[in-house]
């Protein structure tokens, strides 16, 4: 992979923020949206830059998409997996999505009941 993609792909809050969820859990678009309260195209958009730098990578099953961290890039560069697990607890941001991803994640809920509209 190529180096600068990467950093590029990393100089986003919110690029950030979606890397900082997916280095504890898969998830899907529609729990990405709903964890980070962003919209669907936003989602879309960032997902895609950091799927083009090679950071994530990304599986369909049914009628969802699932995103994960590219185990491959962390092995080829050491320093993100450093990065994934100490610094970005530094950020306020970072540190809420985690709590609202623990939440979601003990509620039980699925994509399949964003999609219906229950809440967390």
């Amino acid at each position: 992979m190529d180096l600068i993609q990467i950093m590029k792909a990393l100089g986003d809050e919110t690029r950030l923020r979606i890397l900082n969820i997916l280095s504890k859990s898969e998830l899907c678009v529609c729990e990405i949206e709903k964890l980070m309260e962003i919209n669907q195209s936003n989602a879309s958009r960032h997902l895609n830059k950091l799927t083009s730098s090679g950071l994530i990578k990304y599986e369909k099953r049914a009628l969802y998409v699932y995103y994960k961290i590219n185990k491959d890039i962390l092995d080829e560069f050491s320093f993100l997996r450093v990065f994934l697990s100490t610094e970005l607890n530094k950020i306020e941001k970072c540190r809420a999505d985690l709590t609202k991803l623990v939440d979601y994640k003990s509620s039980g809920m699925s994509c399949d009941d964003l999609k219906v509209g229950k809440r967390c």
